[in-house]
């Protein structure tokens, strides 16, 4: 008893710790919309939180579902990052297409060219990675090679341009087809639109809005928009009802969020922990139901499992690429050319239609 106590309390102070903190910077709000001012509920599973044995880095991209590598010590750094031919820096929305394209046209192509090489699939991590001398850590490693490519949406793009982190001009890469609703199989609590969101016995998971703002962004606003543009919705009901009965609720765990990184917490959360429903990208829900198709279902947000046709108001994102300003080697360049040329390759829009992506 007294073993599970000091569980409980530990995982909770570490991990209130970090949340306090992230609190501090504020939900991001939906222009039109109701202002958010509920308190969402990480749901994440009860573990042991180890102490680390040195504070994170400015980009941490420990989760405390999936990530943890606290048996695992090193640092990467200086001449070493030298002999790495390519580091990539990308938001994980398209994770699948990306393992694909490295293991069927990247390395066969270019692998001699590359040599050693890592990449992230996270939430944007970019910014402070760069803005704090390329730190980044799981768990007790730490990693301080300079990417010398960063994808993810134009939020972040702008920010590096601002700050002098790039060079050259972003290309757009690929476009989502919209968001879908992911539910426990056989959908037994009967979830059909976003108008079910709203519902008292129906609990939520979102990302989490402190990391990573532009994703709980996206999805708040396909829920907000497509209650707007409903030329038919409930009786009594309008989005801004809506909205106010998912994340200003009195109802006790009615919103929850994952701890850092959604596509691997949202399917956490409705499979195992308390939620009901996730909303998701299109291709994360399609990938998702391919892996564990026995464990949820899909709920379209305008036309069919197979083939999306997003409501109005249901957020498409087109994703960037853009080249980092750096000291790198000539082979470093000669690997991100390559990368680059793999992924504005006609292999690369066969996977991203077959994985529910399209070219912009």
């Amino acid at each position: 008893m007294t073993q599970n106590i000091w569980k409980s309390l530990l995982g909770g102070m570490l991990l209130s710790t970090a949340m306090s903190c992230a609190y501090a910077r504020g939900i991001p709000q939906i222009p039109g919309a109701p202002v958010i001012h509920g308190h969402p509920v990480v749901n994440t599973p009860k573990m042991l939180m180890w102490p680390r044995n040195a504070k994170p880095a400015a980009a941490d991209l420990t989760d405390p579902t999936a990530d943890l590598l606290f048996d695992l010590h090193g640092s990467i750094q200086g001449r070493a990052c030298r002999n790495v031919g390519l580091v990539v820096s990308t938001e994980g929305n398209y994770h699948m297409a990306l393992d694909t394209l490295w293991h069927t046209v990247v390395l066969p192509r270019y692998g001699k060219t590359i040599g050693s090489w890592y990449y992230t699939t996270s939430p944007p991590v970019a910014m402070p990675q760069l803005a704090h001398h390329d730190d980044l850590s799981f768990g007790n490693f730490y990693l301080h090679c300079r990417p010398s490519v960063a994808i993810a949406a134009p939020r972040l793009i702008h920010k590096l341009e601002a700050h002098g982190f790039t060079e050259g001009k972003p290309i757009a890469l690929m476009r989502s087809r919209g968001n879908v609703l992911l539910v426990k199989y056989g959908n037994p609590k009967h979830i059909h639109s976003i108008w079910d969101l709203g519902r008292p016995d129906i609990h939520l998971v979102t990302p989490n809005p402190y990391n990573e703002p532009g994703a709980f962004l996206n999805y708040a606003t396909s829920i907000y928009e497509i209650a707007k543009h409903d030329p038919h919705p409930p009786r009594g009901w309008n989005a801004n009802r809506l909205f106010n009965a998912i994340f200003n609720s009195h109802v006790k765990d009615k919103w929850l969020i994952g701890a850092r990184i959604h596509h691997r917490d949202e399917p956490w959360s409705v499979a195992y922990g308390k939620a009901d429903v996730a909303v998701i990208m299109y291709q994360l829900g399609k990938y998702t139901k391919a892996v564990f198709p026995h464990l949820f279902t899909i709920v379209p947000l305008g036309g069919t499992v197979s083939n999306p046709r997003p409501l109005p108001g249901n957020e498409t994102d087109t994703t960037y690429l853009i080249r980092v300003k750096g000291h790198f080697t000539a082979r470093q360049r000669a690997a991100r050319r390559d990368f680059i040329r793999s992924l504005e390759s006609r292999a690369f829009t066969r996977i991203l239609e077959r994985d529910g992506l399209s070219r912009p």
